[in-house]
């Protein structure tokens, strides 16, 4: 029986989203030219995930951060033996802006490709997207097009899906650029960048899961 903590290293999900790359044939099949990190946990995945594309097709793929947060905020949440209490309504805490207070990133026939640490419940992805769609959405009906008429496509990248029914469902056209790196049994997701002890003893621990 799984344990109900995975430590999770830093080499291990390098290697996980080097396979995931070569498994779903990302930067061919689905090629994106916007990622969109959600944080914090989507951070690291999307700046390694960049250098692997990057070695197939010569550039840097722009990253841009949002922040929104489902879990809920308690005192020690994320310490080292205090696991993160899912909560009920995902937060937006930072949006989509730059160039300007007023001045938005052009989303309009783009290959936008989501990333985050893990998918859990669904929920902050599902929210991700139709915040998305709804700006897709605006900028279509700014640029004078009908809805759809961009052909912006949208896919999700996590490090690790959890295999368990999920709160809410995405868009069937998301789910077709859906790319988990790996799915894990339903339990404690303890990744290297919540590490505030000895990091070394983590990757140790990590090991013992293999």
């Amino acid at each position: 029986m799984a344990s109900n903590k995975l430590h999770i290293s830093y080499n291990q999900i390098h290697q996980l989203i080097d396979y995931a790359v070569k498994r779903f044939h990302l930067g061919d099949d689905y090629s994106p030219d916007l990622m969109i990190a959600i944080g914090g946990g989507g951070f690291i995945p999307a700046r390694i995930l960049r250098s692997f594309l990057k070695a197939k097709h010569g550039r840097n793929i722009p990253i841009q951060a949002i922040g929104l947060s489902l879990y809920e905020e308690l005192p020690n949440a994320g310490k080292d033996g205090v696991p993160e209490i899912p909560g009920v309504q995902v937060t937006k805490t930072q949006w989509l802006n730059f160039g300007g207070a007023d001045s938005l990133v052009s989303l309009l026939g783009r290959k936008i490709l989501i990333v985050d640490e893990v998918d859990d419940s669904r929920k902050t992805l599902v929210y991700a997207v139709a915040e998305l769609l709804k700006d897709i959405r605006a900028q279509e009906i700014q640029a004078g097009m009908n809805p759809g008429e961009s052909n912006t496509e949208i896919g999700i990248f996590v490090v690790y899906n959890k295999d368990k029914p999920k709160a809410e469902e995405l868009p069937e056209a998301v789910m077709r650029h859906y790319y988990p790196a790996a799915t894990t049994p339903d339990r404690w997701l303890f990744f290297p960048w919540d590490c505030t002890t000895d990091i070394s003893v983590h990757t140790e621990l990590s090991k013992q899961a293999m």
